[in-house]
């Protein structure tokens, strides 16, 4: 069976962003395993203009090319992570408008979050979890939050060490992050080809 392909989804575009640096490491945990392959999936690449259509990709297919590509590309991937600092509370503001951009490549897929900040992304993770139901994806329990002190130790703001100075701490729920990804996965593409087969 080939492996499940997961998108990593950067979701900040500023030049001073920290998120690199933690999508290295869980690129280097995901390539240890044999069930899936996951690839980065950058939001500086795609250059999105700003929700402006007529209605979502639900109702009538999108017209800009910039927006097409970005859900083609989505359409390829089984699952997703979303690798999401926290913005005054909430996910930033350019994974919204990329969210806004898609809706059918999303569609009974499952998801996942990787947070990072003061408290871990928690508050920007529970504020994407429910976007992303309202696109029909199937948000995993586990996650990744990389706060407090373990999230000084590393960002450039604090210590600014080796993210394998916090591995001990991240790795068990990486993996469980990435063992219910693989399971949701599984489960859920022969679903999707059937109901596609039957249409």
């Amino acid at each position: 069976m080939s492996k499940l392909r997961i998108a990593l989804i950067l979701s900040t575009t500023r030049e001073t962003r920290f998120a690199d640096k933690p999508a290295a490491w869980l690129m280097d945990v995901a390539a240890e395993r044999d069930d899936l392959e996951l690839e980065i999936l950058d939001l500086r690449d795609f250059d999105l203009p700003f929700f402006e259509a007529p209605a979502s990709d639900l109702w009538m297919p999108a017209s800009d090319p910039k927006v097409i590509a970005w859900q083609e590309k989505l359409a390829e991937y089984d699952g997703y992570v979303f690798l999401t600092a926290e913005y005054n509370h909430s996910i930033p503001g350019e994974l919204k408008n990329a969210l806004d951009q898609a809706y059918m490549p999303f569609v009974r897929k499952p998801m996942a979050a990787f947070g990072y900040g003061s408290i871990g992304g928690a508050r920007a993770v529970e504020h994407l979890r429910g976007i992303v139901v309202e696109l029909q994806m199937v948000p995993v329990r586990s996650g990744v939050n990389l706060g407090a002190s373990d999230f000084f130790k590393v960002h450039p703001l604090g210590a600014n060490g080796p993210m394998s100075d916090v591995d001990g701490v991240l790795r068990p729920s990486a993996t469980a992050m990435l063992d219910d990804l693989a399971w949701w996965a599984t489960a859920l593409k022969p679903a999707r080809e059937a109901t596609a087969a039957a249409s």
